[in-house]
């Protein structure tokens, strides 16, 4: 008799608590603005969500935004969500961070922060962020934060206007004391459809990739691309060539983690309680007010997630290629470009010898 099939369990919720923010970045997936939201959930719906996710699993949760802190009660919603065994941390714009709200954070059991450096100068980051003194800003919540004792990372997102400037970002990062390093590859939606200009092209895209390959390797921290799945295809490839097997006793997490995690073992929920693969895709997958503030059973049945858990259902190169369990194409991408988020990912230049094939 056969085992019965591993539960899919959740590793990581992104969860945008409110859209409300005070920046204008150029690549806001939201096209978030500084005003109140409707329809966002109250503390105690928002409770009963975490309730519900903690009853079958114990993810990550990511408060994300808009900007975290404006909501009044984020540091009850991270007690609540730690007091249930939840690992919280937090995405925070930095215009809030100072010494005595380091200190709210870390009582509140938030586990770490990420910050913002789009740029390694004011002159990129504020154009890009669109508030003119945000790099200024960063660099005091860095410090705030690493006096503080309180563990933080920092994001980039990758573009032309910046992706040559990544060295540079990387060693303010380390100096400024983080712990991880997130390029984030530029994604086509919200006011970044605005963006598509600026896009790295695939061959840099795959250039870029190695470097960070190549570059993490010897790093005093951790480096981890993220919307960037074909990484994880080239880590397999260039550890094939040096006759390496990538594998957990020898390369960690780089060896669990999948490219692309939407609807595997990610999810989103926006503000007003919808549920996607990422922040990036808008299709819904479910709505936990309709559900109930169960988030079990749109996770479990997800007509959507169901999709995005097939990757034999992939279309063109994506549906064969050898690497698709450890890359996936980024869907959000494919859908902006093709209308379709099943299509192949439309910025990886791989051509997969043969069906299955795994050949570098």
């Amino acid at each position: 008799m056969k085992d019965a099939p591993k539960k899919r369990l959740p590793r990581v919720i992104a969860w945008e608590v409110t859209r409300s923010c005070p920046l204008s970045c150029r690549h806001c997936r939201a096209s978030a603005q500084n005003k109140p939201y409707k329809g966002e959930l109250s503390t105690d719906q928002a409770f009963r969500l975490m309730d519900s996710i903690a009853s079958f699993a114990k993810p990550i949760i990511i408060l994300t935004g808009g900007e975290p802190m404006n909501r009044d009660d984020i540091y009850d919603i991270a007690r609540y969500g730690t007091k249930l065994g939840l690992r919280m941390v937090m995405a925070p714009c930095g215009q809030q961070i100072n010494a005595g709200t380091v200190e709210k954070i870390i009582d509140s059991g938030i586990k770490r922060i990420s910050l913002s450096l789009d740029g390694m100068n004011p002159e990129t980051h504020d154009a890009f962020r669109g508030v003119e003194g945000a790099f200024d800003t960063v660099i005091r919540a860095a410090e705030a934060a690493r006096v503080g004792g309180l563990e933080f990372q920092i994001n980039t997102t990758v573009s032309k206007l910046n992706y040559r400037q990544l060295p540079e970002i990387l060693d303010l990062a380390i100096k400024l004391g983080a712990v991880s390093f997130h390029p984030f590859l530029l994604v086509p939606t919200g006011r970044a459809r605005d963006l598509a200009e600026y896009e790295v092209s695939p061959e840099e895209y795959e250039e870029l990739l190695l470097w960070i390959y190549r570059k993490s390797r010897d790093l005093s921290i951790q480096m981890k691309p993220t919307c960037a799945p074909h990484y994880y295809r080239i880590l397999r490839q260039q550890e094939k060539k040096q006759g390496r097997i990538v594998a957990p006793s020898t390369h960690g997490l780089d060896a669990m983690t999948k490219g692309c995690m939407g609807g595997q073992s990610f999810a989103f929920i926006s503000h007003t309680g919808k549920v996607q693969i990422c922040g990036f895709l808008e299709d819904e997958a479910g709505d936990i007010i309709k559900e109930g503030y169960d988030f079990r059973p749109v996770w479990e049945e997800s007509p959507l997630f169901g999709k995005m858990r097939n990757l034999d259902g992939y279309h063109g190169k994506c549906g064969v290629c050898g690497y698709r369990a450890n890359c996936g194409g980024c869907r959000a991408r494919a859908k902006a470009a093709t209308g379709s988020y099943l299509d192949e990912e439309p910025y990886c230049i791989y051509q997969p010898p043969k069906a299955g094939s795994i050949d570098a």
